[in-house]
């Protein structure tokens, strides 16, 4: 790829445009700490189910309840994360959220609330298998803070066989 000048400081240009979008969209109000925004839990109920195909309830009661659980748990996970990585989080779900950069960045053209879980499952391969780390990492984030929500729920051990904690006496 011939990289000019020019296309080198529109993508600066752009990039910064992105980087000051994405902190301006972050909400300025503090937050409970455990809990997402409503931005951010609208990406993760869209994110669950497609990262979680095959392990979610069939019932659509029990589905939603434990889709809801986990982004609940997800805030829980954020929660105790260092603040840089709280800040990083929330600049991902502040870009994800704002739908030119959803659509350029993910693209997903529906809001996360329509998106199917077919076209969720294909914005994580790409993020997944992206050349650019910035990405992968993402991907990776997104990844671990969904299946370490899933699996700290007590509603899910059973399906793989863990007893639980045991018992102090």
């Amino acid at each position: 790829m011939n990289l000019s000048r020019r296309r080198l400081i529109f993508t600066g240009v752009a990039g910064a445009a992105v980087l000051v979008a994405a902190r301006w969209l972050q909400p300025s109000h503090d937050v409970a700490a455990t809990a997402l925004s409503s931005d951010a839990a609208d990406v993760m109920r869209a994110i669950i189910p497609a990262l979680l195909d095959g392990a979610l309830p069939d019932d659509a009661t029990e589905r939603r309840a434990a889709i809801d659980d986990t982004v609940g748990a997800v805030g829980i996970a954020i929660a105790g994360l260092p603040p840089a990585a709280r800040e990083e989080l929330s600049s991902l779900f502040a870009l994800l959220a704002f739908a030119p950069v959803r659509v350029a960045f993910a693209d997903v053209g529906a809001g996360w609330r329509e998106v199917s879980v077919t076209a969720t499952n294909a914005f994580l391969v790409r993020l997944q298998k992206s050349r650019w780390s910035v990405k992968r990492t993402a991907y990776d984030a997104l990844h671990q803070l969904t299946f370490a929500a899933w699996y700290a729920s007590p509603r899910t051990w059973p399906s793989i066989g863990y007893p639980g904690p045991p018992a102090l006496t």
